[in-house]
Formats: structure tokens, C-alpha cells, sequence
């Protein structure tokens, strides 16, 4: 009998794109395993846990994990705790990060080092440890959001760590879509332009720069984490199987001005 369960990681999970996300691809007969740190004393964890109901209520099993990827062997635990808990891993959506808007001369070493280990670290950990994985699964898929501000300063606003540690990410992503192509893996990114923040969610600019934003994007609005969600949801489809090691940009417009 074919086993139509599949069972998909997403990090970053308790709002924004990651919640988003999550409750996209909820249905019967998906298994999502459902990360995030959780917040100072674990003040963001009722969030993890109200997505989780919302998907459960959809139809899916959801397991919820809870851990700092910028610590060394926690984005591969996500993986061991996903292949104990549903018995395989077929995609992994990698969205867990932070904007850092501090330029050149603020940044410390030890700043640019955390971006490295939250967003670059963490996705490589997670495809290392997925690869047996994703090579077994029938619909193995990798998802990594990246942003726009990894070549784009628009409205003077520069965050070079995140941008140094997305672009890392973009071309780690890449070469690891080249590496598992022939296992019929596929790996792609989605990029975001500024992105509407939910009142619990992480916020790198003021509430006028918000609309600043949203003006300077042809389409005159910010992205909804909905609007990252479809493209993350297209990517982990069926029929984007032969799309691989792409960078889709969803931004209104903004890369055109």
C-alpha cells in the first residue's frame, strides 16, 4: 500500500510565515513537526501551540518542538525528533531567523556570528542531518526563506549580518539542489520583501518605516505572511518537482524599483 503520509519541519512556527505556513499545508494525512524558541521564559510558546491546534483541527498530527538553533545540534535534533515522532521526513521548510538593522562599525563580531549560527548553521544542520531522509522520501523538499535584503538596500535600510547570512543560506541551498537532484530532491528559496509583522512577532523598524516600506513597493503594500506561505506551499508541491535551486523573490514589485 503507498504510504500517503508526509511529514514536513518547519522552523520558526509560532507566527509570521512559519504559522502561516503551518496552517497552509495542514490537512489529513500531513505530519508536521512544529519548532520555535519560544520567546523570553517561554512567553511565545502559547502561540506555537495555538498554531498547533489550528492545524490539528485541519486534519494534520502535530508534534511541537521547542530549542535556540543558535545553539550547535539543536537544528539536527528538530530532525532526529521529527524521525522518531512520524517515522520519516520528507520536507523541511527552514524559516527560524532575525533581521539585524545595525550598519558596519555596530555590528560586533559576536553579532555577525549569531546571524551565521541562527540562519546559515541552522539550515545546514538541517540538511545534513535530513539527507538519508529526503533521499528516501518520495517527495523529499527543502524550502529555505531568504529576504530581500540579501541585494537590496532599499529606503537606506541595511541589516549587512542577515544579509551576509541569507546569502550564505541562498547559495548553500544551491549547491545542496545540484548535490540531490538525482534523488529527485528538490531545494529552492523564496524571498520576502518587508512582510507585515504580527504584534508578538520580532519587528528590526519603526511603525513609519513600515509604511515607508509599503509605499516603496510598485504594488503599494507590504507582503502578508500568507502571501510567503502560497510560494512556500508551491515549492513543497508536487508540481514544482522540476523546479530546483531557484530564489523566488515575493515582493510586490520592491526588486523592480
Amino acid at each position: 500500500m503507498a504510504n500517503n503520509k508526509r511529514v514536513t519541519l518547519i522552523t520558526g512556527a509560532s507566527s509570521g510565515i512559519g504559522a502561516a505556513t503551518a496552517r497552509r499545508i495542514a490537512g489529513p494525512g500531513e505530519c508536521l513537526l512544529l519548532h520555535a524558541r519560544g520567546g523570553v521564559d517561554g512567553q511565545k510558546i502559547p502561540l506555537l501551540e495555538a498554531v498547533a491546534e489550528e492545524a490539528r483541527a485541519a486534519g494534520a498530527t502535530v508534534h511541537l518542538a521547542i530549542s535556540d538553533l543558535g545553539e550547535t545540534g539543536a537544528a539536527a535534533a528538530l530532525v532526529t525528533d521529527a524521525v522518531d515522532k512520524f517515522g520519516q521526513l520528507d520536507r523541511i521548510v527552514s524559516n527560524a531567523g532575525f533581521a539585524l538593522n545595525k550598519v558596519i562599525g555596530e555590528i560586533t563580531r559576536d553579532d555577525l556570528e549569531q546571524s551565521h549560527r541562527v540562519i546559515t548553521g541552522a539550515f545546514f544542520e538541517l540538511i545534513d542531518a535530513a539527507l538519508p531522509h529526503l533521499i528516501a522520501s518520495d517527495c523529499g523538499r527543502v524550502v529555505a526563506v531568504s529576504s530581500f535584503v540579501v541585494d537590496q538596500i532599499p529606503l537606506k535600510r541595511m541589516f549587512p549580518a542577515t544579509a551576509a547570512a541569507k546569502g550564505a543560506m541562498e547559495a548553500m541551498a544551491k549547491t545542496f539542489a545540484v548535490q540531490v537532484a538525482g534523488d529527485g530532491v528538490t531545494v529552492n528559496c523564496v524571498a520576502p520583501g518587508f512582510t507585515e509583522k504580527e504584534s508578538a512577532g520580532h519587528s528590526a523598524l519603526s511603525q513609519s518605516s513600515w509604511q515607508d516600506a509599503a509605499d516603496l513597493a510598485p504594488n503599494q503594500r507590504l507582503a502578508k505572511p500568507t502571501d510567503i506561505a502560497a510560494a512556500i506551499a508551491f515549492f513543497l508541491s508536487e508540481e514544482a518537482s522540476h523546479i530546483t535551486g531557484q530564489v523566488l523573490r515575493v515582493d510586490g514589485g520592491l526588486s523592480l524599483t
